[in-house]
């Protein structure tokens, strides 16, 4: 279980770190020279009219040129040397959360370059394919260790149940002379599952938190579970030992 809470705080801040990555993907849109302000105009409304479009922005040449010379200072000299203005005036698009996968953006993009106007269109196709792949890489590999480490855990709460069943088999014996249903003597061993997920997912918690709290503050700065996250592993924890000791005592409650 510890081990699985690890993945846990792992997958929430690969994820968290993927989603500030995503924020950060645009598409931009190189302008010709000679295209008329009245048409940039239409496009920039009709662009934004786009159900994946969170935002447009117009940049024109001399802005470009701004933000060359405060982004690229080492190219400054350079740029204040410069008779003419090089760089082109340019449309940059932002998406919509939900809306930033390689698809969305490809679609979004063969939409902007079809305006007649659009000399060239960026929006970093090889790095976006890259960053969607190792979040499916990352999603793939949490679930596999989380399932790894959850079936390691049924298999020791598995384990316990059944020697508390060989420890309580004479009373076992006597609860069915005496007419003790099924269900009546599955009971505490359902309820000792219970019991030992919960306090198991408890503890794992704990150790997981105090972790976090080391490396945050010597290593890296990491991110906490939300509520949500907290509040489905306490349940899957004591699922995990319910369903857990519903086997075992099915399986060996026979042989008592």
């Amino acid at each position: 279980m510890p081990y699985a809470l690890r993945e846990a705080v792992v997958a929430y801040n690969i994820r968290r770190t993927m989603e500030r990555v995503e924020s950060r993907v645009e598409i931009v849109a190189f302008l010709r020279d000679d295209a008329a302000p009245n048409a940039v105009e239409l496009a920039q409304r009709d662009i934004a009219s786009f159900p994946e479009v969170l935002s447009v922005y117009y940049i024109s040449r001399d802005e470009a040129l701004e933000v060359a010379r405060r982004d690229l200072v080492e190219f400054r000299e350079v740029f204040d040397q410069l008779d003419t203005n090089p760089l082109p005036a340019s449309i940059e698009v932002r998406l919509k959360p939900g809306q930033r996968g390689p698809a969305a953006v490809r679609a979004v993009a063969r939409r902007i370059a079809s305006y007649p106007f659009v000399e060239e269109v960026r929006f970093g196709s090889e790095w976006l394919d890259k960053v969607f792949l190792l979040r499916r890489v990352a999603g793939a590999a949490t679930l596999l260790l989380g399932g790894a480490f959850a079936l390691v855990a049924a298999l020791i709460i598995g384990s316990a149940i059944r020697m508390a069943v060989y420890a309580r088999r004479d009373e076992i014996s006597i609860m069915r002379l005496v007419g003790a249903t099924e269900g009546f003597v599955r009971g505490p061993f359902l309820l000792e599952g219970l019991i030992t997920g919960v306090v198991g997912a408890s503890l794992a918690l704990a150790a997981t938190y105090g972790l976090y709290r080391v490396l945050s503050d010597t290593v890296l700065q990491l991110e906490w579970m939300p509520r949500s996250w907290l509040l489905a592993g306490g349940v899957a924890g004591a699922l995990l030992g319910v369903l857990a000791s519903a086997l075992a005592v099915r399986r060996h409650l026979r042989e008592v």
